[in-house]
């Protein structure tokens, strides 16, 4: 079963900067595609980030073009989410998602999240 631990949220001003990890555990974290996705009180979940298993591609919601940069390190099995110039909006629950895709089928699991506040 793969298990997914998210770390480094916090309160933080307008402007600054956090970094986000996400610890895998469980199978082979190299065959996993990952993603950062938040929710925000009252909204929906949203993808954030997503970068592919060998982490050659990275995709990211026009909101934080520019700005977050999700990066993995596989010898490490972990995922980061590395967020700037962070915003009011940027304020939200964000959690961690590995897929992967095997001949039995689509598998997804999801950590319990970490909550980013940005306040002045």
């Amino acid at each position: 079963q793969v298990q997914l631990v998210e770390s480094g949220g916090g309160l933080v001003q307008p402007g600054g900067s956090l970094r986000l990890s996400c610890a895998f555990s469980g199978f082979t974290f190299s065959t996993y595609a990952m993603s950062w996705y938040r929710q925000a009180p009252g909204k929906e979940r949203e993808l954030v980030a997503r970068i592919t298993s060998a982490g050659g591609v990275t995709n990211y919601a026009d909101s934080v073009k520019g700005r977050f940069t999700i990066s993995r390190d596989n010898a490490k099995n972990t995922v980061y989410l590395q967020m700037n110039s962070l915003k009011p909006e940027d304020t939200a629950v964000y959690y961690c998602k590995a897929v992967t895709i095997k001949v039995t089928g689509r598998f997804d699991y999801w950590g319990q999240g970490t909550q980013v506040t940005v306040s002045s």
